[in-house]
């Protein structure tokens, strides 16, 4: 009556502690670290110095 699954619980060991797809903790950590790691690919890109055309004399 505690919801799905309110019976048994899961026991996980190592980053499936902190990763997984039973719990709700484990799953907003999932979000959160690929939002994480789209925000910081964007930053990279955007603050990446561009690349400047070789000056030649003529």
């Amino acid at each position: 009556m505690g919801g799905h699954d309110a019976g048994s619980q899961h026991q996980f060991t190592g980053i499936a502690k902190y990763f997984n797809s039973y719990t709700i903790t484990g799953r907003r950590n999932c979000v959160l670290a690929t939002y994480t790691t789209i925000a910081a690919l964007v930053l990279f890109f955007k603050l990446k110095p561009k690349k400047q055309a070789a000056v030649t004399e003529k």
